[in-house]
């Protein structure tokens, strides 16, 4: 399974890889990025790391209401050592896994609580995604020549609401009794499907998450300004959900080269040249390059503290 799995990762990089050597002229584009504007990439920057307080708020607010509770910064330190996790681990899940992982060792016995919080803000994140994917779909329709990307939008937002139905009916969860008898997939479903209770909690930070996730997309559309796109914020906000979600499924460590092959391909449609597109993907990737430094960092004073 494992051979299968690295092999599948091997094409997928190698295809990707193909496509944007066929559409990029590397000199070109290295003379894009060599005279890139600074000013815009450090503001996607900001924005970035601007958010991970607001996320990190969220948390501790789901966490507190399941008995558990941690300080703000703590959990900010452990948002930022999430982000290096990323790096290395196959996209968003392995930040998330180092979460779970690092919260568990922190609070004895809560390792259900701390696996269903996140994975209930993972929820949250998909659904703030895609309100704004239908929102990009509205804007998008006789606009834009991206037709197919809004029909992979709009059979995202079908599979999400499935997948709430799931999460939280009562009578399909009867349904998979035999696994809720293994304790750890219990305690993470208890977790997230006591949340039921907790409405007003749930829909005070979906409105949070769908704020951060919107100011995000700017993050997008000044590392495309940084390098001469010129487009306004429109377009990004149907491109924007469709990345968010791409990062989340595990096609390469890290994304990489899925990537970029979307940015060549979606700005491609909108008549942007594959060489400005493959450089704004590029920048947005050395933001959350930058991003995961200070999570290096605490690891490697805590590393060095250790001995």
């Amino acid at each position: 399974m494992r051979l299968l799995k690295v092999g599948a990762t091997l094409v997928v990089t190698g295809l990707c890889t193909a496509y944007i050597l066929w559409k990029i002229d590397l000199g070109k584009t290295g003379h894009v990025l060599a005279h890139a504007r600074v000013g815009w990439w450090l503001a996607a920057l900001a924005i970035m790391v601007a958010s991970v307080w607001p996320m990190a708020w969220r948390w501790q607010r789901l966490l507190a209401a399941r008995g558990v509770h941690d300080p703000l910064p703590r959990l900010v330190r452990t948002y930022f050592v999430g982000y290096a996790a990323g790096q290395v681990l196959p996209t968003a899940l392995g930040g998330d896994a180092s979460r779970i992982y690092e919260t568990a060792r922190r609070h004895e016995g809560a390792g259900g609580a701390a696996a269903g919080t996140v994975l209930l803000e993972r929820a949250l994140g998909g659904a703030a995604t895609l309100t704004l994917a239908v929102a990009g779909f509205a804007l998008a329709v006789g606009r834009y020549s991206v037709g197919g990307y809004l029909w992979v939008e709009l059979a995202f937002v079908v599979a999400t609401l499935v997948l709430g139905i799931v999460l939280f009916s009562r009578r399909i969860a009867s349904r998979f009794e035999p696994l809720l008898r293994i304790r750890i997939l219990r305690d993470v479903y208890t977790a997230m499907h006591s949340f039921r209770n907790d409405l007003g909690l749930l829909v005070s930070m979906f409105a949070l998450t769908l704020v951060v996730q919107a100011v995000r997309v700017l993050a997008i559309w000044c590392s495309g300004k940084a390098v001469g796109v010129d487009l306004s914020p429109r377009p990004y906000y149907v491109m924007g959900p469709l990345l968010f979600l791409v990062a989340l499924v595990p096609f390469t460590v890290n994304g990489l080269a899925v990537r970029e092959s979307f940015f060549v391909s979606f700005l491609g449609a909108l008549g942007i040249a594959a060489d400005p597109a493959f450089a704004t993907g590029f920048l947005f990737f050395v933001v959350t390059i930058a991003l995961a430094l200070p999570g290096v960092g605490i690891i490697a004073v805590e590393a060095l503290r250790a001995r």
